[in-house]
């Protein structure tokens, strides 16, 4: 499969599409759509709960937790109760899928559902490699279904007005954005337990590990590990868990570390704003370290993206593990006035222009005497809120804003991010050829490897043949 253009991207990002007239189900807009919701531990559960409150039917719930199963039954009395995602999507009578397991199940569990013609609703990241990217694009893509990463910056109002800011040209053509996150708040950063704990009798360990390789089941870490440290008290709030329900994602067979977590929201506003492409170069430029079961507990990286026309090449820096940003980047403060450096999840984000910075008097531009120039009239993006324009989508025949097509190629783009931390130096992409031209050893993290049963290639098709 090629890669989506910059132009399609755009398109897609801001512009309905009109899906043909035999593959819309009739809906109007009073009818209630059938849903399923796959993995209620935790943002499944805002997921249920929100398709039930915007007036749709959440049929059938499941879970391969059944003390999740319980606590979610009690919201949703009137849904069927499933430990296996297949068995309820052949038994009911769906008319769409949400997804919100781990993210190694994302791609394998929407697929299935695509190819039973079921509309998709699949939380971020929406999966873990990029071959599984391009699957995904491309299979939504053949099934003309509606589709919706779960990002709620696609519609946070405070967003699309940064983006109408950027895209206004008010501080010219943008160079460089600095990104920074208080992720990880769960463990990364250490090796592997080798002990074995007897898994739960209300948990389906085996369809926990769905697509991934079969692994000992570990139920907490050891007291007097460094997990427990006091300055580590933020991330280990969930009680020292090894893998369920949470804390999962800094292991790279199950999660997809700070980058997966917090590029689906933060980034979103750059493919939004600047449509970039996927980058060419990603550089790691510090970082704690990475281990061979878990992702660094900081880094810092750099994305270099080609230059866009007569756009110069733009730069986006990448600050985890609630590193502060760099100290040019920071707000001018009086000496004697209370708070400290701006550090991840301080709302730090800085867009570099050439006429100047987004906040302004950042960076070069920190002595700038000169107004910020006034932001344009609010645009009309058609968006209200990310499950309610998925649902909305669904009924019109129309894509939904951040469908597959769009945010496979932006997935792309940040998990580039991860390839680059597990080889522990820069990569160069070669997005057309898919593959990394400057280090081999970096192309064995582009795919991923399925466990017997649960091989993506046998239910995807030729699609998996023409991604990559």
């Amino acid at each position: 499969m090629q890669p989506i253009s910059r132009r399609q991207a755009l398109q897609a990002a801001t512009a309905f599409t009109i899906i043909p007239a035999r593959l819309v189900r009739g809906y109007t807009a009073n009818s209630k759509l059938n849903i399923g919701v796959v993995g209620l531990a935790g943002m499944g559960g805002v997921d249920a709960k929100t398709f039930r409150d915007l007036g749709e039917n959440v049929v059938a719930i499941c879970d391969v937790d059944s003390t999740v199963l319980d606590r979610r039954q009690k919201e949703h009395p009137g849904a069927q109760r499933y430990t296996d995602f297949r068995k309820m999507i052949e038994a009911e009578k769906l008319d769409a899928v949400s997804v919100a397991t781990p993210d190694h199940n994302h791609a394998y569990i929407s697929v299935y559902a695509m190819k039973h013609r079921l509309h998709v609703y699949c939380q971020k990241p929406l999966c873990k490699s990029i071959h599984e990217a391009r699957i995904m694009a491309r299979v939504a893509a053949e099934t003309k279904l509606i589709t919706q990463m779960g990002t709620q910056t696609s519609a946070e109002p405070s967003v699309l007005r940064s983006v109408e800011y950027i895209q206004s040209g008010a501080i010219g053509d943008i160079k460089e954005v600095h990104v920074a996150t208080d992720r990880p708040i769960w463990p990364q950063g250490h090796d592997r337990l080798t002990t074995e704990d007897p898994v739960p009798a209300t948990l389906d360990w085996d369809l926990w590990l769905g697509t991934a390789a079969v692994r000992p089941y570990q139920a907490k870490w050891p007291q007097g590990h460094a997990v427990y440290s006091p300055e580590r008290k933020k991330q280990y709030a969930a009680g020292g868990a090894v893998y369920h329900p949470f804390v999962w994602r800094g292991i790279p067979e199950f999660g997809s570390g700070a980058l997966g977590d917090i590029a689906p929201h933060s980034m979103n506003a750059i493919f939004m704003a600047l449509s970039p492409g996927v980058p060419t170069l990603i550089e790691v430029l510090e970082t704690s370290g990475m281990k061979k079961d878990m992702f660094p507990d900081w880094s810092t990286l750099r994305f270099e993206f080609a230059a866009r026309g007569n756009k110069p090449k733009l730069f986006v820096y990448w600050y985890d593990g609630n590193q502060s940003l760099p100290q040019h980047l920071q707000p001018r403060r009086d000496p004697a006035a209370a708070g400290g450096p701006l550090r991840g999840g301080q709302g730090g984000m800085v867009w570099i222009g050439t006429k100047g910075s987004y906040p302004a008097k950042r960076g070069p531009f920190a002595e700038d005497t000169s107004e910020a120039p006034p932001p344009p009239a609010p645009r009309d993006w058609g968006r209200e809120e990310v499950h309610k324009d998925w649902v909305l989508a669904v009924k019109a025949g129309k894509q939904a804003p951040c469908h597959f097509g769009y945010a496979g190629p932006f997935t792309e783009a940040f998990q580039l991010g991860n390839v680059a931390l597990r080889t522990g130096h820069r990569i160069e992409w070669d997005a057309k050829a898919f593959r990394v031209t400057n280090c081999h050893e970096a192309n064995q993290y582009l795919r991923r490897e399925y466990r017997r049963g649960w091989d993506l290639k046998e239910i995807a098709g030729k699609s998996w043949r023409t991604a990559g």
